[in-house]
């Protein structure tokens, strides 16, 4: 009878989970960290890695780094700011770290982004342009190869 006791657990720890990603995803732009989000549902910042990462297939940070980057990406879609202001609106905090994650999740630069956006988008709903341009989720875009002679 040792099962429903875990069954139980793991029950309590997948709501946690999904307070914690409810988080993420309402606080993207503040300042977070696993260690502060851990604190949040009293698990230890091991411990939440590693059942985020188990029940969304990626880490907590990554998620976040995803959440923001897809609030950049409609951020840049307008047009109205620069790619600084953007990287700083959407809670990073190191233009090199925003790009980098940007083209890895993307697969263009922010700024080559946001001179293609204007044009793909135009005229389609907001809502449909935020599926359609969507980043790759728990994989990174792929980069073409290179072409040899």
């Amino acid at each position: 009878m040792s099962s429903r006791p875990a069954s139980e657990q793991h029950l309590r720890d997948l709501a946690l989970l999904r307070r914690v990603r409810d988080r993420i995803d309402r606080e993207y732009a503040q300042p977070l960290d696993v260690e502060a989000l851990a604190r949040g549902v009293n698990m230890s910042a091991g411990h939440l890695s590693r059942q985020f990462r188990l029940a969304y297939g990626e880490s907590p940070y990554s998620y976040l780094m995803t959440r923001r980057i897809e609030r950049a990406m409609a951020l840049l879609r307008r047009g109205d700011m620069s790619v600084t202001e953007v990287c700083f609106a959407v809670g990073c905090s190191s233009l090199g770290t925003f790009s980098t994650r940007f083209t890895e999740l993307v697969g263009v630069p922010p700024s080559a982004y946001r001179r293609q956006a204007a044009s793909a988008t135009a005229g389609m709903p907001p809502c449909v342009a935020k599926q359609v341009t969507r980043p790759v989720r728990n994989r990174e875009a792929r980069v073409a190869e290179p072409q040899l002679a």
